[in-house]
């Protein structure tokens, strides 16, 4: 039997396979963009977080101390935005990070590995000359969603 390329398209399409929806995913608990862009948006069982740098949420000020301190309070503003839009660092799927002084990799790596401790993402580091608000690092992840409980 044979079944055509359009029958299959809308097989696919009643099923919301290639649907297309989007939401815009927000909280208190990491820091409130400053200029157009969302926290995270969910599309399609994925979850994607904009670029966060380490600013405490509260006094939307970048945290002292340096490159690890500022990766802890990224990846806590991460662990929020995700938690907000139904997921755990547990289901990313790929980090990018972004660092002012590649000599800081090592410092970055540790914190990082105190939290990706199995089932490691994927991830890219790159080296920047600059970041927003005068920080040393940056990063950015995308998620999948996991399948909803009933």
């Amino acid at each position: 039997m044979k079944t055509s390329f359009l029958s299959i398209l809308f097989l696919f399409t009643s099923m919301g396979i290639f649907a297309q929806n989007k939401e815009i995913i927000k909280t208190d608990k990491a820091p409130v963009p400053i200029a157009p862009y969302s926290q995270g948006i969910k599309a399609n069982g994925f979850l994607f977080l904009s670029g966060q740098i380490g600013l405490n949420p509260t006094t939307r000020k970048l945290v002292e101390g340096g490159t690890e301190a500022e990766t802890v309070q990224i990846i806590e503003n991460i662990k929020a935005i995700l938690m907000a839009g139904g997921a755990k660092l547990e289901d990313i799927v790929s980090t990018t990070i972004y660092l002012k002084n590649m000599d800081d990799f090592q410092k970055m790596n540790a914190v990082y590995g105190k939290y990706f401790t199995s089932n490691f993402p994927t991830r890219s580091t790159v080296g920047v000359s600059g970041l927003a608000g005068g920080a040393n690092i940056e990063i950015t992840v995308t998620a999948l969603l996991p399948p909803r409980r009933k």
